[in-house]
Order: C-alpha cells, then sequence, then structure tokens
C-alpha cells in the first residue's frame, strides 16, 4: 500500500497555474522532510524542491525558484506544489518523496508516490 498519493496534475496552457497535492497516510510529522521531484519524457528524475515537516523550512532548484511555492499542511497530512507561470519545458510525472532522517534535493527518500502527469501545451 502506497504511502503517498500524489493528486493535482493535468493539462494546462504556458503561463498558468497548477497546485499538485501529496496525501500521505501516515502523519507528515513522522517524516524527517518531503520533497517534490520530476521526470520529463526521455529524461532522468531531478528533484524540484523539499521541505523540513517540522518547521517548514524550504529548498528549491533553480528552475522552480520564484515560480513554485512547496508547503506543508501537517494537520492534513498534505504536501502541496504551487506551480505558477508554468512553461512547456514543466511538462514531467511529478512525484513526491518522505524520509524520516534525510533531508535535501538528493535522491535518497525512502518513501515514493507513483506521479502525477503534468502536461503544459497550448
Amino acid at each position: 500500500q502506497l504511502q503517498l498519493v500524489e493528486s493535482g496534475g493535468g493539462l494546462v496552457q504556458p503561463g498558468g497555474s497548477l497546485r499538485l497535492s501529496c496525501t500521505s497516510r501516515r502523519n507528515t510529522l513522522d517524516y524527517y522532510a518531503m520533497a517534490w521531484f520530476r521526470q520529463a519524457p526521455g529524461k532522468e528524475r531531478e528533484p524540484v524542491s523539499c521541505i523540513r515537516t517540522e518547521d517548514g523550512f524550504a529548498q528549491y532548484e533553480d528552475f522552480a525558484r520564484g515560480r513554485f511555492t512547496i508547503s506543508i499542511d501537517n494537520a492534513k497530512n498534505v504536501m502541496y506544489l504551487q506551480m505558477n507561470s508554468l512553461k512547456p519545458e514543466d511538462t514531467a510525472v511529478y512525484y513526491c518523496a518522505a524520509d524520516g532522517t534525510y533531508e535535501g534535493l538528493g535522491p535518497l527518500y525512502d518513501y515514493w508516490g507513483q506521479g502525477t502527469r503534468v502536461n503544459i501545451s497550448s
């Protein structure tokens, strides 16, 4: 049974916005940090952003800084990724991840969701 389930993906025109959600079956405070990664067609999975669950300290890859915002609602056990000013190159499957001890933008998270597809096209 998956511990993390993503939702919110879809087809959006360039310049539009989407909010992705990652719902955890466990209390998000059981994790030390959670993160978003993405994998574009024909490319390797890359980090987008991560957040420390206890205090919301966040890190972003350069392409995401200023356009994307990661947040967490520990009362609802949901992590979000608000994506604005979307570009065709943001087209990818977006995955959420979580770990009990690791925090950062490396692919070292123990728990992963199955992904939600984001397509930016006119």
